[in-house]
């Protein structure tokens, strides 16, 4: 006999609304590198309790989207140049492979949403709007990549995407941008052309030039 199932219930859809909204914010690159969270300001922030904050951020701990030093403090990861170039290098392999997979089901409506979807990005960049970038910019990538039908090659890519959030911003502040990235077009040229070694080269281009400079 089960008793009262619901303050379990409670406690997980907590814990998940809270990994959920840290996640999302961490990959969009809302918070720099090395910045501290503390459980007692995730609880306040989200009204919960410091046990669904401790179970989010393990989660995120785990999946390399925050680091916890040796004294327990929790913060968003500061990579070495080493790191960005393995990240770099992994994003190149799955992203290219996701891109290839997906070419035979890009239709002319995915393309024309991929089209919408940087036209944002160009207003963005025109604001000065660097969160507003980085989510414009995955979403573009996601567009394509679901159309691929491999979901636990996807999967990969976003916990890429998720280590290098806070990277993503300092490097969108060195970088000063002033127009959508040059890669897009290509992409999209390619898309619309059906070349795959067009799409191939593109996008390990757009998804390993701008790490590299933040590395060198």
């Amino acid at each position: 006999m089960i008793l009262n199932p619901r303050p379990v219930d409670a406690a997980t859809a907590a814990h998940d609304r809270v990994y959920r909204a840290l996640r999302s914010r961490i990959m969009q690159g809302d918070l720099p590198p090395g910045a501290g969270l503390t459980l007692r300001g995730i609880g306040r922030e989200f009204n919960v309790s410091m046990t669904p904050a401790r179970e989010a951020v393990r989660r995120l701990v785990a999946e390399g989207a925050l680091t916890m030093s040796s004294s327990g403090r929790v913060s968003t990861p500061e990579l070495s140049n080493e790191r960005i170039e393995e990240l770099a290098a992994l994003r190149a392999l799955l992203e290219v492979e996701l891109a290839s997979r997906a070419l035979p089901r890009a239709h002319m409506a995915l393309i024309e949403r991929m089209q919408m979807i940087n036209t944002t990005i160009a207003e963005a960049v025109a604001h000065r709007d660097a969160a507003s970038y980085i989510r414009t910019n995955l979403e573009f990538h996601r567009t394509l990549y679901l159309r691929a039908q491999a979901p636990a090659m996807l999967a990969m890519a976003e916990t890429v995407w998720l280590q290098m959030g806070p990277t993503m911003r300092a490097l969108y502040g060195r970088l000063r941008k002033t127009e959508p990235p040059q890669f897009h077009r290509l992409i999209l040229a390619a898309l619309r052309a059906g070349d795959e070694p067009g799409l191939r080269l593109a996008v390990r281009s757009d998804v390993t030039q701008g790490l590299r400079m933040l590395a060198s």
